[in-house]
């Protein structure tokens, strides 16, 4: 394992781009987080959801975790409208159809009311007569806007997306808006899962 290439992650913020060019000067990129040299991100978020974000120069690591073929999981924090019910869990866990595609099957539970998460700016649009709940689900894609699709495909619309894991690597702490290198531990996990 060579010492020049930089593995981090970054706990991205809601409106942020996943890229460090801009496209309009009113757009907030990575650029304006990291200051990091050739480094760029293992898959991507939107712009509108947040967490946990990898970035590499490793592009051999970087094209293993970003192909589907080799199924790492990711796994996100889903604030949907209304409360889903069994049946809409069930849909999810086994695969729903998103435009001309079926989702493979996925881990999907409903969480407790209370998240230790960061507010969001601007915060969700709250309506008082709509409760909301939190899922968590792990997916072995990552097709466009793939959760957000998921979850209104069963009737529950995605208020708030965040991803708390790339496989074995979670935000755990890591302040909003900051990066961190990988310890030696995390980086031995990665480079043992990603040549599976």
């Amino acid at each position: 394992m060579t010492n020049d290439y930089r593995y981090i992650i970054f706990h991205k913020p809601y409106g942020v781009l996943s890229q460090f060019t801009q496209e309009s000067p009113k757009h907030v990129t990575l650029k304006d987080y990291i200051d990091v040299p050739d480094v760029y991100p293992v898959g991507r978020l939107d712009w509108d959801s947040e967490g946990l974000l990898l970035l590499t120069n490793n592009g051999r690591l970087q094209h293993r975790l970003s192909d589907p073929r080799f199924g790492h999981e990711r796994t996100y924090w889903v604030q949907v409208e209304r409360i889903p019910d069994e049946e809409a869990i069930y849909k999810l866990q086994t695969g729903v159809e998103i435009q001309d595609y079926r989702t493979r099957p996925a881990k999907v539970r409903l969480l407790s009311d209370e998240l230790n998460v960061s507010d969001r700016h601007p915060p969700i649009r709250f309506r008082k007569n709509v409760p909301t709940a939190w899922l968590e689900m792990t997916l072995t894609e990552g097709k466009n806007r793939q959760v957000r699709r998921m979850t209104a495909a069963v009737g529950f619309p995605t208020l708030r997306l965040i991803r708390v894991s790339i496989g074995h690597l979670r935000l755990d702490g890591l302040p909003l808006g900051e990066w961190r290198d990988l310890t030696s531990l995390e980086l031995n996990l990665l480079h043992n899962s990603s040549v599976r």
